[in-house]
């Protein structure tokens, strides 16, 4: 069974959901394509998908099985609700809503449909999941052959923020991945949090502290680190590392290619996180067709681990706007 598939934004990270479902992804056909720019929809959709500047058309056209959103943060939760609407299968990218009145309100949507049918329409786009390094990295930590974690650091950089980032963006929308991939590491909810920055780069603009440092606590007792910086300049870098009573486990650093040569070894840094997760996108992609063509539950992360995320950025904002003070997050 071929999977139809209509795309939402045809962005950097949509155009790259086209090029993964029209080449890579059994099973799937891209038929649909909408941005506000035609042009650049045009240009990323494959030359037999139909091309649209109206994102309804797209979530209601006869043509189209399931839908991927990959526009901007602000209109995720909007979209997903037009999807719920037209009873159809959605892959919305992180975040599941820039705010937490907009996730709650997508959360009970999708709890009505569970109730109603069984089954949830709703998958989330957090692929770190899918990388093979951080499976990895969870198998390690779960499997206790270390003892148990002590503590995580966890570093991400970027070579330039988006244009208008600020200290909360950067919080909903780059350290959300952090916010979701601890407690699925280390199987623990978090429950406390710290939001600290010190000296700013002066590419980050008024608006964004960068570089930022939080603390993030589980209920298992662990201690987790994020250094957060979006204006680092040198590439894309991510990086993480669980203590644990008897030993270490950590990702390695991502690099394009390393080069020996006259007493030098130097490696190639991508300028952003595509190439370092391009097997997470395309396995979470591949999943989640798959599970759609068998009429099963797609094994993406769903509704709930989004409101969780929500939740802990609000917290971390909370802290951003109370001096770092630690907050608790309430899942209540």
């Amino acid at each position: 069974m071929t999977i139809r598939v209509g795309v939402i934004g045809a962005g950097i990270m949509g155009a790259d959901h086209i090029r993964n479902l029209s080449t890579t992804i059994g099973g799937a056909e891209v038929t649909y394509v909408a941005d506000l720019d035609v042009d650049r929809a045009a240009a990323a959709a494959p030359p037999s998908a139909r091309i649209t500047t109206d994102p309804s058309e797209l979530i209601n056209s006869s043509e189209v099985d399931a839908v991927v959103v990959a526009s901007h943060d602000s209109t995720h939760s909007g979209l997903v609700l037009e999807c719920f609407e037209a009873m159809t299968p959605v892959l919305c990218e992180k975040p599941l809503a820039p705010t937490l009145m907009e996730s709650l309100e997508v959360v009970a949507a999708d709890a009505d449909i569970v109730a109603a049918t069984g089954v949830s329409l709703l998958s989330l786009g957090f692929m770190r999941r899918f990388d093979p390094g951080y499976v990895a990295l969870r198998n390690a930590v779960q499997s206790k052959a270390q003892g148990d974690p002590l503590m995580v650091h966890c570093i991400s950089r970027n070579a330039s923020s988006v244009p208008g980032a600020t200290s909360e963006s950067a919080i909903t929308n780059s350290a959300i991945h952090e916010l979701d991939i601890i407690p699925w590491l280390l199987d623990s909810p978090i429950t406390e949090v710290s939001w600290q920055a010190g000296r700013s780069t002066p590419r980050a603009g008024t608006a964004l502290q960068d570089p930022s440092f939080m603390t993030i606590r589980t209920a298992d007792g662990t201690l987790t680190t994020l250094e957060l910086f979006l204006n680092a300049q040198y590439g894309y870098t991510t990086r993480c590392e669980v203590v644990s009573e008897l030993g270490t486990a950590a990702l390695r650093d991502s690099s394009l290619l390393d080069v020996e040569q006259q007493g030098i070894r130097q490696s190639s840094i991508p300028a952003d996180w595509r190439p370092r997760f391009a097997d997470a996108y395309r396995l979470q992609l591949q999943a989640w067709i798959s599970a759609l063509a068998m009429g099963e539950t797609p094994s993406l992360a769903g509704a709930q681990d989004g409101l969780h995320a929500a939740l802990v950025a609000q917290a971390m904002i909370q802290s951003l706007h109370s001096s770092g003070a630690y907050t608790k997050v309430s899942y209540s």
